[in-house]
């Protein structure tokens, strides 16, 4: 048995409908009018244990509708969902021991009490025994920097000192399983790499099976291997990160900078099959520049067959290779631009 199964999961929420103003109150007081919402439309999912796998969407998609019926929060409308053969709503005190969440949105910590009190607190309700508690609590103080405000309160922490309490909070007791819905939301680059190289640590160290939910998308490219792609409810994409990019990052970049002006050098790159060299570029490299972006499509040229191309043109001084992010792949999904149908297939 899969660590997660999920099987056919729908839920549906009741919307009421009201006219603005107090005239609208007032008519929806004597005549409810609702309409539903389906959230979640019957997805299946398994994740296996020690994965770390990235659950994307645009806003409204149903990530965290799933992430709370996941943890028990939510009862489903239909279908099944299984941590480790528990049910997490019906079994929620034991789900509750082999999970711990973040939520970029909400604190679990006590606000008018320290850090460290609130840490106390979470070892009394989960009977953290103490040689695992002082041990976590000394991993995590090191790797997330906690010793300069955990004797503050919870009111007193700016974002991304509570967002690193919090992510200790929820690991103290050592849940096989961590749901993080928007962990680094809000937060600048050195407490982002911080609470990454964190996460990659308990999923390496531990094997914590990590479930991510996040729009920062470096999140995605540096701490999962596996991308789930849910929109309007429905998955429309289960697969390997690479497989995305191998599937729809056909473009690559060549950048190269020259020793000497080659005008000839756009004649040479239009012969090349695959190769497109943009207008700006062609009217620099033919009135002397020394600088120029070269885009070829990989599954028509290889990279080496353009670098080639352009050395025996012209004498290179560098160059780099740039590959499209799964930034820019996933933003063609959520526009549109990439065919759903066929993103569930796995095809360009």
């Amino acid at each position: 048995m899969s660590q997660i199964e999920v099987r056919e999961l729908s839920k549906e929420f009741r919307q009421a409908i009201k006219k603005p103003g107090l005239k609208g109150a007032v008519q929806h007081l004597f005549t409810q009018q609702y309409r539903d919402k389906l959230a979640v439309d019957r997805i299946n999912l398994t994740i296996e244990q020690g994965e770390a796998v990235a659950y994307v969407g645009p806003n409204g998609a149903g990530k965290s509708t799933t992430l709370k019926m996941l943890t028990g929060i939510l009862v489903p409308t239909s279908g099944s969902v299984r941590i480790d053969g528990l049910d997490p709503h019906k079994d929620r005190i034991r789900n509750a021991q082999k999970i711990g969440a973040v939520f970029g949105q909400r604190t679990q910590l006590w606000w008018d009490i320290p850090v460290s009190e609130s840490f106390s607190l979470i070892r009394d309700i989960y009977e953290i025994p103490e040689p695992v508690y002082r041990e976590n609590l000394a991993i995590f103080t090191e790797l997330l920097d906690l010793n300069d405000y955990i004797h503050l309160s919870g009111r007193k922490l700016s974002l991304g000192q509570r967002m690193r309490a919090d992510l200790a909070a929820a690991l103290l007791h050592n849940p096989e399983i961590v749901y993080l819905d928007e962990p680094t939301i809000g937060l600048d680059v050195a407490v982002k790499e911080k609470i990454r190289g964190f996460i990659k640590h308990i999923n390496r160290e531990h094997r914590t099976t990590i479930m991510l939910t996040t729009h920062d998308l470096g999140d995605i490219e540096d701490l999962c291997r596996r991308l789930v792609i849910i929109d309007k409810g429905r998955i429309i994409y289960d697969g390997e990160l690479q497989a995305v990019k191998d599937a729809f990052a056909r473009e690559r970049v060549l950048h190269v900078q020259l020793k000497e002006p080659a005008p000839g050098l756009t004649e040479v790159l239009g012969r090349l099959p695959g190769v497109s060299l943009g207008e700006a570029d062609r009217r620099a490299i033919e009135s002397g520049g020394k600088q120029a972006a070269v885009a070829f499509d990989r599954f028509l040229i290889s990279a080496g067959d353009v670098a080639g191309a352009v050395l025996r043109a012209a004498e290179i001084v560098d160059f780099r290779i740039d590959e499209p992010s799964i930034e820019q792949i996933i933003r063609r999904v959520y526009a549109g631009e990439i065919d759903l149908a066929q993103a569930a297939k796995g095809v360009s």
